[in-house]
């Protein structure tokens, strides 16, 4: 795992299309903004896990080949 430090309003770039930009920092709350192109999906981990949750019971045999 990469590990950074940022202050509020500087980003870091993933690749040359997403940014995550440090909107503001409160006590143990940090504040993200994330510009990513439509096509790329963007997800808080709770929401993702829930996602893969559903779509595994949904087709428990998983992707065919």
């Amino acid at each position: 795992m990469l590990v950074l430090s940022r202050k509020a309003n500087q980003s870091i770039m993933i690749g040359d299309e997403i940014e995550i930009t440090v909107l503001s920092v409160a006590g143990e709350k940090v504040r993200l903004g994330i510009k990513a192109p439509r096509e790329i999906p963007v997800y808080r981990d709770e929401v993702y896990n829930e996602v893969n949750a559903q779509q595994r019971e949904a087709d428990p045999a998983g992707p065919t080949p």
